[in-house]
């Protein structure tokens, strides 16, 4: 046994889901200014010397190799004490579910020492003693339910200690995907430094585009594997792989919290290739008024340049400029030849920004010309201002481009903040396109390119999904869905109707005609697995609902369910928000008269100038958030905030406390790593994770709130075990 370094583990696998890696406070008594570490003393019997150090942690590196159906990780987490005195550093080790545990390794002057295995009690009581000793040590203790305690001492003052520990994990399936999952730290007011993932397979085809639903992805090939990388990752991760097969990859991820609807997240990986390219008809109109000149002119001017070189020999074009009065490049459709892309970009490179801002005389141009049956077309339309020219009421304006769209879509670009940010969102939203808001230091050439690259291949267009048995409703996004090369598909959805084993159906167009997509799913009754999907869903739901909002005003009813979703998931949202206050600052009242007076002047389309900017910001917040995809996308930098599942948390007088209104609950207060703490764990696996937000943390169930802390019960019988999970 190496005197430098201990750890003892009691293996016992169990299948459930973990606490979140974090600091443990230690609670050891100081020693009295006689007392030194070698000493017995009289209180306390074997005083501590580095109470008033301050250990973080700086890195976390999590390397995830797939082969086959097994996961092995390896996790390095570097440590530094900020304190002026020797440092422990002492923290949890999540492992994912079903993992088997390798081994840990710790950094000793440079060298990489691992350890070996004994029994707990003797392992504790050795470390301990090389403790007193000041040397190198570190124990690893099994704290039940999937759940290592790593303690590493000394760390002196200034001094970084790595720690590496490897294990191995069967990775679960999860419809025709593979799913990759590490419970990682959670980043808020402490220091806990970065942590990032990284995934790689071989590259031999058997495996698809790895996608996340709580984080972005960058991927890479590197010596004939793919790799996949999230960096400043906050929470859980979750990766899915698809596994190729002649069909395409669909899954189902559900979440059922039990007591009301489930929660979907459906995906579609597409076939590689389509059959045949579908033929578009895309409109570019560019807003050339006065407000365009200099930078934001020449950025259109290269988007433009970028649309034309994505067309293709079966596309057409229409290029359309406006100012106080519109213009096109050519009367009617031009064919996407080698000549006519020149003229065209000709034609760009002469536009000069000058005059007013005529919106709907722009539209009703862009929206002049038919399509015939089999084409599929698309407007991006782009501006920087209000109508100040021709019909300037935005409802009117939105109503026109309503009823002249057809089977159009229409994909709005709005520059800086002067735009009217609801009324180029709801033309969109109408035309079933995308909103996208471009501050004025953002490139609006990149803004462009982004979108017109996603619509280069359509793969299916109206696309529409239902489950056999059982009822999808309130899908994020709503309505008939493009779908297009190089995108899955992602829909977000309540259910009804529980069903083990159901088929799900992904139906829509191509070129060659009707489409027809299946997959079998599970739509648990109960489930505290997937709990992301619910908070993926909400934030989706909010985008739309503050659209609604914005378009027509408020109303009770949407007010209500708009403030309950920001409550209840911590998403910021025009009815709900965060203040954090430094000490002195004042807050402006209602008399304030830089706040409009009637609440709904920022929500009404007649936005006056004072509110445009703000409003741009919600409109844009709003965009993004149905545009998301992952977690990662959505998360509130405010790290006053922490998350866990579907629970949102607030620092309030140094304990992490559920946002969710308590009513009619009883409290249970228990203390923090004691047996009752383990025994709630095991009891309601879910609680590990909201457990997992701090070391004192305030949680509200059903009719049951949970109190962890430092002086709550240590101890928990059959009966009141029982109760809690009842009431949970």
């Amino acid at each position: 046994m190496p005197r430098r370094f201990v750890q003892s583990l009691l293996i016992l696998l169990a299948a459930a889901a973990p606490l979140a890696a974090q600091l443990v406070p230690r609670a050891q008594p100081p020693c009295p200014p006689s007392c030194r570490p070698d000493q017995d003393c009289a209180r306390p019997v074997h005083c501590v010397p580095f109470v008033a150090a301050r250990v973080e942690r700086t890195a976390s590196h999590i390397r995830a190799d797939l082969d086959g159906r097994v996961v092995r990780y390896e996790v390095s987490e570097t440590y530094i004490n900020r304190g002026n005195t020797v440092g422990e550093a002492d923290f949890l080790l999540p492992l994912p579910k079903g993992a088997a545990f390798e081994d840990l390794a710790l950094s000793i002057n440079g060298e990489m020492v691992a350890g070996e295995t004994m029994d707990a009690d003797r392992a504790r009581a050795v470390y301990e003693e090389i403790v007193r000793r000041m040397r190198d040590p570190a124990l690893v203790e099994w704290m039940g339910y999937g759940l290592l305690r790593t303690r590493i001492f000394p760390i002196q003052p200034g001094e970084e200690k790595r720690v590496v520990a490897r294990f191995r994990a069967v990775s679960e399936r999860e419809g025709d995907a593979l799913r990759v999952d590490w419970i990682g730290a959670r980043r808020g007011s402490e220091a806990m430094g970065v942590q990032d993932l990284t995934l790689s397979y071989s590259d031999d085809g058997a495996l698809g585009e790895a996608y996340s639903p709580t984080h972005v992805l960058r991927a890479s090939r590197e010596g004939g594997r793919r790799v996949f990388r999230t960096e400043l990752a906050r929470g859980a991760v979750t990766v899915l792989v698809p596994v190729r097969s002649r069909g395409a990859a669909v899954s189902l991820l559900a979440h059922a919290p039990g007591g009301e609807d489930g929660y979907a997240l459906i995906t579609l990986s597409p076939p590689v290739r389509a059959t045949r390219e579908t033929p578009r008809d895309i409109v570019l109109v560019i807003d050339v008024s006065g407000s365009m000149s200099g930078r934001k002119i020449e950025q259109a001017r290269a988007a433009g340049r970028q649309l034309l070189q994505s067309l293709t020999a079966t596309d057409r074009f229409r290029l359309i400029d406006f100012s106080s009065d519109v213009r096109s490049f050519r009367d009617g459709w031009s064919a996407a030849t080698g000549a006519n892309l020149r003229a065209a970009t000709g034609y760009l490179d002469g536009l000069r920004a000058n005059g007013g801002t005529n919106i709907q005389g722009a539209l009703e141009e862009a929206l002049a010309e038919d399509t015939p049956e089999g084409r599929l077309p698309l407007v991006l339309f782009l501006t920087d201002g209000a109508p100040t020219v021709g019909e300037t009421r935005p409802e009117a304006i939105a109503q026109r481009a309503r009823d002249l769209r057809r089977q159009r879509r229409v994909f709005t670009f709005g520059i800086g903040a002067d735009v009217n940010a609801a009324l180029l969102e709801q033309v969109a939203l109408q035309g079933r396109g995308t909103a996208t808001f471009v501050r004025p230091d953002e490139s609006v050439e990149r803004a462009v390119s982004v979108v017109a690259e996603r619509l280069a291949r359509p793969v299916a267009t109206d696309v529409r999904l239902r489950v056999d048995g059982a009822r999808l409703y309130s899908m994020q996004p709503q309505g008939d869905i493009d779908l297009f090369a190089g995108q899955d598909l992602v829909v977000l959805a309540r259910y009804a109707g529980a069903r083990e084993n159901a088929t799900l159906v992904i139906e829509g167009r191509t070129s060659d005609g009707l489409v027809r997509w299946t997959g079998r799913v599970s739509l648990p009754a109960r489930s505290s697995d997937n709990a992301f999907v619910a908070r993926l869903w909400a934030t989706q739901r909010v985008g739309y609902l503050g659209a609604e909002r914005r378009r027509a005003g408020g109303n009770a009813e949407l007010d209500s369910e708009l403030r309950q979703l920001g409550e209840r998931y911590g998403i910021p949202t025009e009815l709900t928000s965060y203040l954090v206050k430094e000490p002195g600052m004042t807050v402006a009242g209602r008399n304030d008269p830089s706040l409009p007076r009637d609440p709904r002047a920022t929500s009404a389309m007649d936005l006056n100038a004072a509110a445009a900017p703000a409003a741009f910001e919600r409109a844009r917040a709003a965009a993004e958030q149905r545009a998301a995809k992952t977690i990662g996308e959505v998360d509130s930098k405010d790290e006053s905030l922490r998350r866990a599942d579907d629970h949102a948390f607030a620092l309030r007088d140094g304990v992490w406390t559920d946002t969710r209104q308590a009513a009619n609950t009883h409290l249970v207060k228990v203390k923090v790593f004691s047996n009752a703490y383990f025994a709630l764990v095991r009891r309601v696996p879910e609680l590990g994770r909201l457990f997992g937000v701090g070391a004192q943390v305030r949680v509200h169930g059903r009719a049951v709130t949970i109190e962890v802390s430092a002086d709550g019960l240590s101890e928990l019988d059959d009966a009141a075990l029982d109760a809690v999970a009842r009431d949970w």
